[in-house]
């Protein structure tokens, strides 16, 4: 039994690659994805190997959870640090 412990939010498609990669059965791979927090659709574009920028929204605290809040002082400072990256991709 391969065991492998990946922070993936996709451990059915880890599980095929590994099967692929290392030549067994299926059922000969397991992978543990522990909690760890949020998820984000750059996880997915990342696992594929493509360059990704993440986690440039605002501050704040409790995602998915009836105290979700984010910091009202954090909106002005993260749209300019946005704008400015769009800028320069330009």
């Amino acid at each position: 039994m391969l065991t492998v412990w990946s922070s993936t939010q996709t451990p059915h498609l880890c599980r095929g690659t590994l099967a692929d990669l290392f030549e067994r059965n299926l059922e000969s791979v397991r992978v543990i994805a522990p909690l760890v927090g949020g998820g984000s659709d750059g996880n997915f574009t990342v696992e594929m190997g493509i360059p990704t920028l993440d986690g440039l929204g605002v501050d704040g605290d409790g995602a998915h959870t009836n105290h979700e809040h984010l910091l009202f002082s954090s909106i002005e400072p993260r749209t300019r640090l946005l704008q400015g990256l769009m800028e320069r991709l330009e």
